[in-house]
């Protein structure tokens, strides 16, 4: 009975921090339209990672070569997303800005987002870089509902433009708003695609092997069906004159 309950214990341990990050936050989580096989909205969240997180995220666990897995082509790759010379098709993706000038610029080293899909959840990252808002009280000018008091900038501002939090009271509790207030160069709805297809591509980046371990699964349970009918049929076929 005692080693039950230590099991127990040690299971409740294990599971505390995600409860903890399941249930602390208490903040809505909308669903990330995550299709790895869209590789139209997989190339297009890839150009959209290059041009504006590696400023100052790494991620360094990933290749460029590897985006020849969603039908990049590595001159596509090279000229799309705008590579200078001195970085190879096999190269690591690397922060244009070093650690050590981002902390200090920042506060704290922008963390590698290699895994981050799988670290935070695409639905979190979704609705994070949907959740900028103006903030005056901050270095950065910017705050998040997502994620409060973050240090990153919104890097994203131009494209969605700029939200205000309002807050209301509803039945004695208060209810935070994001409103529109300055129009970015995309419609609303065109935002929301285009950070639709750059979570899609985090959740690539977090194992881009995915897509072909589960062709690799499918072909190995077809494979044990088909053997498991012929042993049967061998079964059948050395038993039939003992029966």
């Amino acid at each position: 009975m005692n080693a039950i309950k230590k099991l127990g214990m040690l299971v409740l341990l294990m599971a505390a921090p995600a409860m903890a990050i399941a249930s602390g936050a208490g903040v809505h989580l909308d669903t990330a339209p995550v299709n790895l096989k869209d590789q139209a909205s997989l190339q297009r969240g890839a150009k959209l990672f290059t041009s504006r997180c590696l400023a100052c995220h790494s991620a360094n666990y990933m290749r460029y070569n590897r985006l020849t897995d969603i039908g990049m082509t590595e001159e596509q790759i090279k000229k799309e997303l705008e590579l200078p010379e001195d970085v190879k098709i096999g190269s690591t993706m690397q922060a244009a800005m070093d650690s050590n000038s981002a902390k200090l610029a920042y506060g704290v080293a922008p963390p590698d987002l290699s895994v981050i899909a799988r670290s935070r959840s695409p639905d979190w990252l979704y609705t994070y870089m949907r959740s900028f808002y103006v903030d005056a009280s901050r270095t950065s000018g910017w705050n998040n509902t997502t994620f409060p008091s973050v240090g990153m900038p919104f890097v994203l501002a131009d494209l969605q433009g700029e939200q205000a939090l309002e807050v209301e009271q509803h039945e004695g509790h208060d209810v935070k708003k994001l409103i529109l207030k300055t129009p970015g160069s995309m419609q609303p709805a065109e935002y929301d695609a285009a950070v639709g297809d750059l979570t899609n591509y985090l959740v690539f980046m977090s194992e881009p092997s995915k897509l072909v371990r589960q062709q690799i699964g499918w072909i190995v349970l077809a494979f044990l069906s088909v053997l498991l009918m012929l042993v049967y049929a061998l079964k059948k076929e050395i038993w039939k004159d003992i029966h």
